[in-house]
């Protein structure tokens, strides 16, 4: 997708969002917040090495496929630091995607990394969601947007399994049927995309529910932590929290050789379109004791 700036109004571009890229009624989040975030960039323009390190996006008001509108405000252009933000609208609404987002070059500082990818086996050892399920086993038909980006499972269950739960933990490859690859290295706005693949954490956590239920996204961070150099990403996440109607999810993404790319965060919240859970399904099921 591009974006096209307005040749009446400063700071205001537009763009196309596609069908194709639907997940479930309107296109993905992390898509959109990907095509905000070209906008902001053109807008800041090229400053000295700077490139996207964070965006926090707040989802105000969906975005429906079709025409949209993009105004971007550049709060500060700094030497070595720059935040930006924006609001991506359909054409004619008023609320949308609102973005603040920072770019800064390299600075000197600490280096190190606590945390580790899970030991998984690699893309082509795990199986591809887009195998399906087994035969006799009735699933709903997948979104539109994994019709352009391939997951493999790779640690937790499949939806139609009856286990137990022990944790939200998970992790899945992701990779887009045509990766933004450029001398090697991923886009950092497919990274800042693929983040927005939590959900399935709270689906762990849970097991197997005859409740349909949808995650609209409240809010999105990603922090953008080093380039990946492979087309294939690990999504690592997990559900710390879930009351009240929302929850509280997190994702640390990996390239193939084991380099954290990004960390994301977001709130998001339950919508039934089929009605509420049954009162015995609200609370999830205790989790057995660990040990220490």
């Amino acid at each position: 997708m591009t974006v096209d700036s307005d040749p009446v109004r400063p700071g205001r571009y537009h763009a196309n969002l596609e069908e194709h890229w639907n997940c479930p009624l309107v296109p993905h989040g992390g898509v959109v917040t990907a095509l905000a975030l070209s906008a902001m960039g053109t807008e800041l323009g090229v400053v000295d090495g700077q490139r996207l390190r964070s965006v926090s996006t707040v989802f105000a008001g969906q975005v429906p496929a079709g025409p949209c509108e993009i105004d971007v405000t550049v709060l500060r252009r700094g030497r070595s630091m720059s935040q930006v933000t924006s609001t991506l609208r359909a054409a004619g609404q008023e609320a949308g995607h609102t973005a603040v987002a920072v770019f800064g070059g390299v600075r000197p500082g600490f280096e190190f990394t606590d945390v580790a990818p899970p030991d998984v086996p690699p893309p082509d050892g795990c199986p591809s969601w887009r195998d399906g399920p087994p035969e006799g086993v009735e699933m709903r038909p997948p979104f539109p947007f994994w019709e352009l980006v391939e997951g493999r499972a790779a640690l937790g269950h499949a939806p139609w399994e009856e286990y137990d739960p022990t944790g939200s933990e998970r992790a899945s490859w992701y990779r887009f049927d045509e990766p933004p690859i450029a001398s090697g290295v991923l886009d950092p706005r497919a990274a800042v995309a693929l983040c927005d693949t939590m959900p399935g954490a709270v689906g762990e956590r849970l097991g197997r529910t005859s409740a349909m239920w949808l995650p609209p996204s409240v809010d999105l961070t990603v922090h953008v932590l080093g380039e990946a150099r492979s087309e294939w990403l690990l999504g690592h996440n997990r559900a710390r929290h879930a009351g009240d109607g929302y929850a509280s999810v997190e994702i640390t993404l990996w390239d193939e050789a084991g380099g954290l790319v990004a960390y994301g965060t977001q709130l998001m919240y339950f919508v039934f379109p089929d009605g509420p859970p049954a009162p015995d399904e609200v609370r999830a099921r205790p989790v057995p004791d660990r040990p220490a």
